[in-house]
């Protein structure tokens, strides 16, 4: 099966970047699933408050199946992270592996 790699770009709001920073650092720590075999988040070089998160899936089925697997405390970080994101600069791209 073909591997998925899952990705959103953001830009944070501009006073919001430390706190950003420590929501992140929580969730690298505890987002985990079965099938989730790379979660990392960059800077975008040249872009202030600009970020990419990446995951990458074993397989089309663990990509379909993962928001399944999300816990209390991953959705409270997920729902903080949310409200630091610029409104309008969100961009998703999905890439399946041929």
């Amino acid at each position: 099966m073909s591997k998925v790699i899952f990705t959103i770009k953001y830009e944070i709001i501009e006073d919001k970047n430390d706190v950003f920073l420590d929501v992140i650092r929580e969730l690298k720590n505890i987002v985990k699933a079965d099938g989730l075999e790379i979660y990392s988040v960059y800077a975008v070089k040249g872009k202030k408050n600009m970020y990419k998160e990446i995951y990458q899936f074993e397989n089309q089925e663990t990509y379909d199946n993962y928001d399944d697997v999300a816990d209390e405390r991953t959705d409270i970080l997920m729902n903080k992270l949310s409200d630091l994101v610029k409104p309008g600069t969100t961009e998703y791209l999905t890439l399946i592996e041929i």
